[in-house]
C-alpha cells in the first residue's frame, strides 16, 4: 500500500486493525502523539489530503493513495509555518504535548473561523495553558496583527530575568521534534501488558500462566510468585520515610480494582495483551470497604493488617494511616459558644484525575557496562533512581534514570508507577522493555486527587473578627498510603494559618479504603480544605453583612504575623520573605468592581453573583528540598548547566536559562542545559512543590554567581585591574579596555575551577540549595457568574486572579502558569469527577471525563503584586501550584450569591446546581 507523508512516498502494509497513529510512529513519525487513542484529545491530529483527523481512530488501511501531513511537515525549526511561529511568539504551550495536534488543526483555519474558534478547536484539548495563549497564537496566525512598531517579536523580547524570554525548546516543540519519553526508536524492545484485578479486595490463591507462556512471542510473565522485592511506596519524597511502606511490585493480596496481578513481557504489545487474557487466576474474595467513614468504624474490613507504626501506619486495625489532633487557645467548643456569630458546614470534594496528556511510561535497558538505564516520564528522576536501587538491591551508581521532555505531571508523576516494572522486566529478560500506559490505565490504575470530607466551624465577634476556627477533615487515600501523610498535614497547614484566630482546632485523619489510590495533585491537599474554609468565611461575611474582601482584610495574617496552624508556635522554617496579600486583595477587588463589560445571558432564568477566595502556600516542601547544580563555560563562551529538575510545562528550563543569562551577562542562546538526568548532577529532589525556581533556580543562581566571580578574578589577575571594574560580556571579559576571550580566562582560573572535557577545558562552579527556609506566597481569585436556574448551567462572566509571585521571572510564562492553574481549578470545580461504582472506575476515558475544552474556559485577568522575596533567586517565589487553590471556593461563593443557596460539593456540575434550585423536585423523585 502506497501513501505519502510530508511529501515522502511510503510503501507499507498496516497490521490488521491498526490505526494511522501507530502506522506513522512505526515509521518514526514521533511528532504524532498518543494522548487518548480514542479520538478525544487531538494530540495525534494530522492532515489527510488537507483535512484534520484524529489519527488514533483513523484506520490505517484507509490511507492508501492519500497524502498525510504531520506538524513536522508544516515547517522545520529553521523554517516555521506561520501558525508554528505564532505559537512560539505567543507562548502557546507549556508542556507542549498537545501542541503538535493543536497546530495541525489550527493550520486549516481561516479568518472566518475565528468567531467560532472554540467549536472549531473542540477536538483538541490542552491541560496546561488555560487556552488564552492558544487563542492568541491562532488568532494572530490566521488574521495577523500589524507588526510591532519596533519590529520586535516574542523571540526577541528580552534576554534575562524579568523579561518574556522564549522557551529554549520552543521551535522544537512546535515542529514536533522535541522528544518526549517514547519519541525515540528502541531496537529489539519487548513490551509489557499488565493484567489487573477484577476484585476490589481478594487474596490470590493461584495463578496459571501456562497457556499465556505458550503463546509465541511471550518472553516472560511476572507475578508475585517470581518477583520478590521489599515493600515500598509509589509516592516519592526527599525522605522516603514520609510515606508508609505498604506496596509490593506484585502483591498476593489485591486491594483495588485494576491493581497489578501479572505482567506479560512479549515481542509486541498485541501479543502481550493476548497473553494476559490467557492467564487464569483463582481469587479468594475478601470483604471490601469504599466509604472512608465506614473504613475507620469498628468491624470494617482491614486492608493492611500487618502494617505497624514502624511502617508509618498509625492504626492499621482501624485503616488509619495518619492522624492530626491538635489545637491551641483553649476549648474550641467554649469559644464557639461565646461567639456572637457562628458558621457550621460540611464540604466534600470529588476525585480528580491529573489528565496530563502524556500517560505514564518507561523504557528500561542495560548499557554496555551493565548499568540499568530507565528513560521515563517522571518529575523526580533522582528519587526514582534511589528507590529502584533499593528495590533491586543495586548500588545507586549502577542505575541511571532520566527523562526527555515530560508531557505534563501536576503531581501525578511524583509517583513510581511504571519504572519498577520496566526495570524488573529488563533485568529478567536482558532486553530493552517498554511499559506505556493507555489512557484507561491512566484513569484506573494510577492515582487521583484525595477526596476529602471537611467540616468547618467558625466563630466571630460583631466586628467580624474570628474568635474560633475548627477543621475536621477525613481524607480517602484509597488502597495504599502514597502521599497520604503529607497531603493530610499540608491540607491543614496554610489553609488554616492564613487567618489570625485566638482559638484553633484541627482533627484530621487519612484512611485506607478499597478505592483506587489517591496521590499527589496540584495544591497537595490545600485546595480541598481551602474550598471548605473559604466557603465558611463567605457564609460568615453574608451573616454579618460584611464585604468578603473586607472580612479577609480583618482576619488574614498581616506581614510579620505568626503563621499558626494548630499549635501556639509557628513553623520555624516558614517566614515572610515578602508579603503581597494586601496588594492581591486590592488588585482583585478593583478589577471586579471595574467589571469587564460582559453581558448576562438574556432571560429571567439567569441569576448573577460575585465571589472571591484567598489562599496561601509555602514556596517549597518542608523538611528539605535539595538541588545540586553545575555551571561551566567553554572556550566558545557557551555556558553548560547541569541541573536535575525536569521540564514538564513548569517552565524551569526557561527560567534557569534566564538566571544564567542575567548572572553571567550573556545571551540565552549561549546557555545549554543538561537536565532531568541522574547523570547530570549529584542530586536533585525533583520538580514538585513548585520548586523549579525557588530551589533548583536558586542553586543555578548560586553556581552562576560563583562562576562569575571565578571569571572576573581570572581577568583581574591577567590585567591587574581591580575586580570591581571587570565587566563580563557574552564574548569574554573587559578589563582596562581590553577584551579577554574565554579561552584565556579558562587558562587563568585556578585548578580547582577548571575541568577538562572531551571538547577542551572549561571553567566550572557549583551551587546548592537545601531548602532550609521557606517563604510564603498568596493568591486571590474572584468571579462574576450567571447561573441558569432552570438548567444549573454556570456562565463565568468575569474571572480575576491576583498573585503574589515575588519578582516575576518571565511575565508571559508566569501568566500562563496562573491561567493554567485557574483553568484546572475551574475543571475540578465545575466538571471533573472520577465516578466509582463499588470501587470500580466508571469514567475510564476522556469521552466520559470532562477535561475543559476551549469553550469552557473564560479569559482570566491576571495581576501580580509588586514584591521581591528575600529567599528566592532575584526575589522570585513559586507560582505553579498556588493559582489552583482558591478557584473552587471563589466559584462556589459566586454561585451562592447568585442563588442564595450554597454548594457543598465539587464538582458543582449542572445537575448538582439544578438540585440546589429545585429541592422540591429532588424530594419528590422516586428512590
Amino acid at each position: 500500500m502506497e501513501f505519502e507523508v510530508n511529501g515522502e512516498k511510503i510503501d507499507a502494509e498496516p497490521a490488521a486493525g491498526q490505526c494511522l497513529r501507530m502506522l506513522l510512529r512505526r515509521h518514526a513519525h514521533f511528532e504524532v502523539k498518543k494522548g487518548c487513542d480514542a479520538g478525544d484529545c487531538g494530540a495525534c491530529s494530522v492532515l489527510v489530503d488537507g483535512q484534520p483527523v484524529h489519527s488514533c481512530i483513523f484506520p490505517a488501511q484507509r490511507i492508501a493513495g492519500k497524502s498525510v501531513t504531520t506538524v513536522a511537515g508544516l515547517g522545520t525549526p529553521d523554517d516555521l509555518h506561520p501558525v508554528q511561529q505564532s505559537f512560539v511568539d505567543n507562548f502557546g504551550f507549556q508542556c507542549g504535548f498537545c501542541t503538535a495536534g493543536m497546530i495541525v488543526t489550527a493550520s486549516t483555519l481561516t479568518p472566518d473561523d475565528l468567531p467560532d474558534l472554540p467549536r472549531r478547536m473542540k477536538g483538541n484539548i490542552c491541560r496546561c495553558t488555560g487556552y488564552r495563549s492558544i487563542r492568541d497564537a491562532i488568532g494572530n496566525a490566521v488574521a495577523p496583527a500589524p507588526p510591532h512598531p519596533d519590529g520586535v517579536g516574542a523571540e526577541d523580547s528580552g534576554t534575562g530575568v524579568g523579561t518574556s524570554v522564549c522557551p529554549p525548546a520552543a521551535r522544537r516543540v512546535v515542529t514536533g521534534t522535541e522528544a518526549y519519553t517514547f519519541d525515540v526508536p528502541v531496537d529489539d524492545a519487548l513490551h509489557i501488558h499488565v493484567l489487573g484485578s477484577p476484585h476490589a479486595h481478594a487474596r490470590i490463591r493461584s495463578i496459571d500462566t501456562s497457556d499465556a507462556s505458550a503463546l509465541p512471542g511471550v518472553e516472560a510473565i511476572l507475578t508475585h510468585e517470581n518477583v520478590s522485592t521489599p515493600r515500598f511506596s509509589t509516592g516519592r519524597h526527599q525522605n522516603r520515610l514520609e510515606d508508609p511502606d505498604d506496596t509490593l511490585v506484585f502483591d498476593p493480596v489485591v486491594r483495588f480494582i485494576g491493581q497489578r496481578v501479572a505482567a506479560v513481557v512479549a515481542a509486541t504489545p498485541g501479543i502481550a495483551e493476548r497473553a494476559a487474557a490467557l492467564i487464569r487466576v483463582d481469587y479468594e474474595e475478601l470483604p471490601a470497604v469504599f466509604d472512608p467513614e465506614e473504613a475507620r468504624a469498628p468491624g470494617a474490613p482491614v486492608l493492611h493488617p500487618d502494617r505497624t507504626p514502624e511502617d508509618r501506619v498509625v492504626a492499621a486495625d482501624q485503616n488509619i494511616v495518619a492522624t492530626f489532633h491538635e489545637g491551641f487557645g483553649g476549648d474550641v467548643d467554649e469559644a464557639l459558644a461565646a461567639s456572637s456569630t457562628t458558621v457550621h458546614g460540611t464540604w466534600r470534594t470529588g476525585r480528580v484525575t491529573h489528565a496530563q496528556l502524556e500517560t505514564h511510561g518507561s523504557i528500561a535497558w542495560t548499557d554496555a557496562t551493565g548499568r540499568l538505564v530507565v528513560r521515563t516520564s517522571t518529575q523526580v528522576p533522582f528519587l526514582v533512581r534511589d528507590e529502584l536501587a533499593r528495590l533491586l538491591d543495586l548500588p545507586a551508581e549502577k542505575v541511571r534514570v532520566f527523562s526527555g521532555r515530560v508531557g505534563g505531571g501536576f503531581g501525578g508523576k511524583q509517583e513510581m508507577l511504571t519504572e519498577d516494572l520496566a526495570a524488573v522486566a529488563t533485568l529478567r529478560t536482558g532486553r530493552p522493555c517498554v511499559y506505556e500506559m493507555t489512557r484507561t490505565d491512566e484513569m484506573t490504575r494510577t492515582t487521583y486527587r484525595h477526596p476529602m470530607r471537611v467540616t468547618v466551624d467558625l466563630g466571630a465577634d460583631d466586628d467580624g473578627r474570628l474568635t474560633a476556627l475548627r477543621v475536621d477533615m477525613l481524607s480517602d487515600t484509597g488502597a495504599y498510603g502514597n502521599h497520604a501523610i503529607g497531603v493530610m498535614f499540608h491540607a491543614c497547614a496554610e489553609s488554616v494559618s492564613v487567618y489570625n484566630c485566638p482559638v484553633k482546632r484541627i482533627d484530621a485523619e487519612a484512611v485506607y479504603t478499597n478505592n483506587p489510590p489517591s496521590g499527589a495533585f496540584r495544591g497537595y491537599g490545600l485546595g480541598q480544605v481551602i474550598f471548605a474554609v473559604e466557603s465558611a468565611m463567605d457564609e460568615l461575611a453574608v451573616r454579618l453583612g460584611i464585604d468578603p474582601f473586607e472580612l479577609r482584610r480583618r482576619n488574614a495574617v498581616a506581614d510579620g504575623d505568626p503563621l499558626l496552624i494548630a499549635r501556639p508556635d509557628p513553623e520555624i522554617d516558614l517566614v515572610y520573605g515578602s508579603y503581597g496579600l494586601d496588594q492581591c486583595l486590592d488588585l482583585a477587588e478593583s478589577a471586579l468592581r471595574r467589571g469587564n463589560g460582559a453581558v448576562v445571558p438574556p432571560g429571567p432564568r439567569w441569576r448573577v453573583g460575585e465571589g472571591m477566595a484567598i489562599s496561601a502556600i509555602a514556596t517549597m516542601a518542608p523538611r528539605g528540598h535539595f538541588a545540586d547544580v553545575t555551571v561551566a563555560v567553554d572556550s566558545a563562551g557557551t555556558y553548560h548547566v547541569g541541573v536535575g529538575t525536569c521540564e514538564f510545562g513548569n517552565g524551569t528550563t526557561t527560567v534557569h536559562t534566564q538566571i544564567v543569562a542575567s548572572a553571567l551577562s550573556t545571551d540565552p542562546a549561549r546557555v545549554s542545559l543538561w537536565h532531568g538526568d541522574t547523570d547530570a548532577v549529584p542530586h536533585d529532589t525533583g520538580a514538585f512543590a513548585s520548586a523549579g525556581t525557588t530551589v533548583a533556580g536558586k542553586a543555578v543562581h548560586g553556581a552562576s554567581l560563583a562562576l562569575r566571580d571565578t571569571l572576573v578574578e581570572a581577568a583581574s589577575r591577567l590585567t591587574g585591574v581591580d575586580p570591581e571594574y571587570v565587566e563580563l560580556r557574552p564574548d569574554g571579559a573587559v578589563a582596562g579596555g581590553r577584551l579577554i576571550g574565554f579561552r584565556d580566562l579558562i587558562d587563568a582560573v585556578d585548578d580547582g575551577h577548571r575541568v577538562r572535557y572531551p571538547d577542551g577545558p572549561r571553567a566550572v562552579a557549583t551551587g546548592e540549595e537545601r531548602g532550609e527556609m521557606r517563604s510564603i506566597a498568596f493568591d486571590v481569585q474572584a468571579f462574576r457568574v450567571a447561573v441558569d436556574t432552570e438548567t444549573g448551567a454556570v456562565a463565568i462572566l468575569q474571572s480575576v486572579h491576583a498573585s503574589d509571585a515575588g519578582t516575576v521571572m518571565n511575565p508571559e510564562q508566569c501568566r500562563g502558569q496562573v491561567e493554567g492553574g485557574v483553568a484546572q481549578g475551574i475543571g475540578a470545580a465545575l466538571f471533573e469527577e472520577i465516578m466509582l461504582d463499588n470501587g470500580s472506575p466508571v469514567t475510564k476515558v476522556f469521552r466520559t471525563y470532562r477535561v475543559p475544552q476551549m469553550a469552557d474556559i473564560p479569559f482570566t485577568e491576571v495581576y501580580f503584586a509588586e514584591t521581591a522575596d528575600q529567599l528566592g533567586p532575584f526575589g522570585a517565589k513559586s507560582m505553579s501550584e498556588s493559582p489552583f487553590n482558591p478557584v473552587a471556593p471563589a466559584l462556589a461563593n459566586a454561585i451562592h450569591r447568585a442563588l442564595d443557596v450554597r454548594p457543598y460539593e465539587t464538582p458543582m456540575s449542572r445537575d448538582r446546581i439544578w438540585r440546589l434550585t429545585h429541592p422540591e423536585a429532588v424530594e419528590k423523585a422516586p428512590t
